[in-house]
């Protein structure tokens, strides 16, 4: 009999764990997806698509609604789901969501699409944008040198007109042409929607076999899903939905943190109030608050401009403008120095992240508030700050200069005189009778030099 015990809590060990899994296994994992796509997103993707790999969910389910996103992010997220063992849902909803630009090419890679009646995908064309060059794609250096000889400067037959916006152009259409054919989808259409930007509703993307599904929500989705069959890296898997509970993952703090710094208004907040902050540091220093606040808020700016896609000529007419109504507090010229630095900075704001794609642009709104706030600051509180740092001393000997006092003795040429309460050595160079008003012309050292305060000169 001692030994039945033992083997019954074995048995129910193994039990349980085994239980354990296939109940962990009998969950897929929903990632929201929602505005644009940029590092922060992709990281967190990514590292979700990666840990799958391990934990083994039924499915990954991407619930996705974005206006686009950055390239480099895009091709990363795609490069983890066609790595991925584990099948990919992307399902475009709510009602009145889409799957712009960078979205189309996350559909077209996904094992299955599926979309919400109201919906729309499509609009892929590439846009290049400030900063950096797209991967794969050529340099301004070498703009000149790609033109072909056979090239008609006339060609309008495509969206761009130059070299380097074909080899852009071209390059994403085969891109999302491979992704087609190897999902079996419209690589035609496909082609339509980088080229000419093309969209299709819900409806005309099932048509069209761009999608696979249409599902009103997620319980109608988990029906449609189940049964249906796709290869997945050389072997058959069987999607078995129905009744299947949903994990919602979120990112972690790393995560958020990266997504909320990536956001350009976030990135543009952070920026203007570093330069702010050591702007104030430096015409009132003191414990620092404002230096140490500043300085932190520009290094994360900067790191939040490492990740985005900005523009060097805005990021220096930003930069222009700020000097110009800096210089305008210091030296008062009539409002042409304040004038043009406002114009440089409005420029400046609008450039910073000179892109069509509205997920990555300052919103207006935004700029407006902070142009009249940076327009205050300047001219009313730093102004402020200068007539301080010229005003008369408060304390201190120099404070003592033009200051009345009495003389306590007789003074010829040396003697003792009060002045704010306090005896004081005294030298004059008129003889001052006792008790006679006087006044401090300066300080040296401990002694002060005093005039009658009747022949005080003015």
């Amino acid at each position: 009999m001692s030994w039945r015990g033992p083997l019954l809590l074995l048995v129910l060990l193994l039990w349980l764990g085994l239980g354990m899994q296939a109940l962990a296994q009998e969950r897929y994992w929903q990632l929201d997806v929602k505005g644009g796509i940029g590092p922060g997103t992709s990281d967190f993707i990514v590292t979700e698509l990666n840990q799958a790999q391990t934990e083994k969910p039924a499915f990954v389910l991407l619930n996705m609604d974005t206006p686009g996103g950055l390239y480099s992010a895009t091709r990363d997220i795609i490069t983890a789901i066609l790595e991925s063992r584990i099948p990919v849902v992307v399902y475009v909803s709510p009602g009145g969501a889409r799957a712009a630009s960078a979205g189309t090419y996350i559909l077209y890679a996904s094992h299955v699409a599926v979309m919400a009646p109201g919906t729309h995908l499509g609009a892929a064309t590439p846009v290049q944008i400030g900063g950096p060059s797209l991967p794969g794609t050529p340099t301004e250096k070498d703009k000149s040198t790609d033109k072909s000889e056979d090239e008609d400067p006339q060609d309008t037959s495509s969206p761009g007109s130059t070299a380097m916006e074909r080899k852009t152009l071209n390059d994403a259409i085969a891109y999302i042409r491979s992704l087609a054919q190897l999902r079996g989808r419209n690589a035609d259409w496909a082609e339509l929607a980088v080229r000419d930007a093309a969209t299709l509703t819900a409806t005309e993307a099932l048509d069209k076999n761009v999608i696979e599904l249409i599902a009103d929500d997620i319980p109608a989705l988990l029906q449609g899903l189940d049964g249906r069959t796709l290869e997945l890296h050389g072997s058959s898997y069987t999607f078995a939905s129905s009744g299947l509970q949903g994990e919602q993952r979120q990112p972690d703090w790393r995560q958020r943190f990266i997504i909320t710094i990536s956001n350009p208004n976030i990135a543009y907040l952070l920026m203007l109030v570093g330069v702010y902050g050591l702007l104030l540091e430096f015409y009132s220093p003191g414990f620092g608050v404002a230096g140490v606040t500043g300085a932190i808020c520009l290094m994360l700016a900067l790191l939040a401009l490492q990740m985005l896609p900005f523009s060097t000529a805005g990021l220096a007419l930003l930069g222009l403008g700020l000097a110009l109504m800096v210089a305008e507090g210091l030296s008062p010229s009539f409002g042409i120095l304040g004038g043009g630095g406002l114009v440089a900075f409005v420029i400046g704001s609008v450039l910073l992240f000179d892109t069509p794609d509205q997920a990555f642009r300052v919103a207006w709104p935004f700029i407006a508030a902070f142009t009249l706030f940076s327009l205050t600051l300047i001219l009313v509180v730093v102004r402020m700050l200068v007539k301080q740092r010229h005003a008369a001393p408060v304390s201190g000997a120099n404070a003592m200069i033009g200051e009345q006092g009495i003389a306590l003795t007789i003074i010829d040429p040396t003697g003792t005189v009060m002045v704010q309460g306090e005896r004081w050595q005294a030298r004059s160079r008129q003889p001052v009778a006792a008790h006679q008003p006087i006044v401090v012309l300066a300080v040296e050292d401990l002694t002060l030099n005093v005039a009658p305060a009747k022949e005080t000169p003015s």
